[in-house]
């Protein structure tokens, strides 16, 4: 059974992403500090709120420097929502500074008023097929809708690590990939058996 532990940093839907992993096979823990997620094979970031709330978390615990010592090492790694946000260096909102793992930042919808903001709801997300270990055999059709809940939006610096885009007024990137490390903006636990199957892909990489 693939072990998954789940950063608990104050915030976050722990209960639903825990619950969503277990349904796939994985054993999983949450954890509150580093030294517990070191006998942990995978490793998740979920996320809700602020970047700025987030990141003040994270540093209180101490989990800035060995999320990116973790990622580095190519253990894998998933970022969900906030986390997917986290990633980057920095938001808009409150001029917050993220983990600056990819270059990049979030900035606030601007669309026209036809368009709500938050985006919240189903949308659907158009796959690049990637060389990394992600198996798209089920989510290949951008016919597929997962569910979205946030007013920011992320602008990778280097656009080879989209994985996934979705169109909400404007097209933006809502899935990262880069070798080992992979984000979703949008919420798999959330997304019915489709989103499951983005869960039991990551526990085979």
């Amino acid at each position: 059974m693939t072990s998954v532990a789940i950063i608990d940093y104050g915030m976050g839907n722990l209960h639903s992403v825990s619950k969503a992993f277990e349904k796939v096979g994985a054993q999983v823990a949450i954890i509150s500090q580093p030294d517990e997620g070191s006998r942990f094979e995978r490793l998740v970031l979920p996320g809700v709120g602020s970047l700025g709330d987030c990141m003040k978390g994270l540093e209180e615990r101490g989990f800035c420097d060995w999320i990116r010592d973790w990622i580095a090492s190519e253990k894998p790694f998933l970022g969900v929502c906030l986390g997917f946000q986290a990633l980057f260096e920095a938001s808009e909102e409150n001029d917050a500074k993220g983990l600056g793992v990819f270059s990049g930042k979030a900035e606030r919808f601007n669309l026209p008023h036809e368009y709500k903001i938050p985006h919240m709801g189903w949308n659907a997300v158009k796959f690049t097929p990637t060389n990394g270990p992600m198996d798209l055999e089920l989510i290949r059709s951008d016919q597929h809708q997962f569910y979205f809940d946030h007013s920011y939006y992320v602008i990778p610096s280097d656009l080879s690590i989209a994985w996934g885009e979705t169109t909400h007024g404007d097209t933006f990137v809502s899935a990262v990939s880069s070798g080992r490390t992979f984000a979703t903006q949008f919420h798999p636990e959330k997304s019915q058996a489709i989103g499951l199957q983005i869960y039991e892909n990551f526990l085979n990489v």
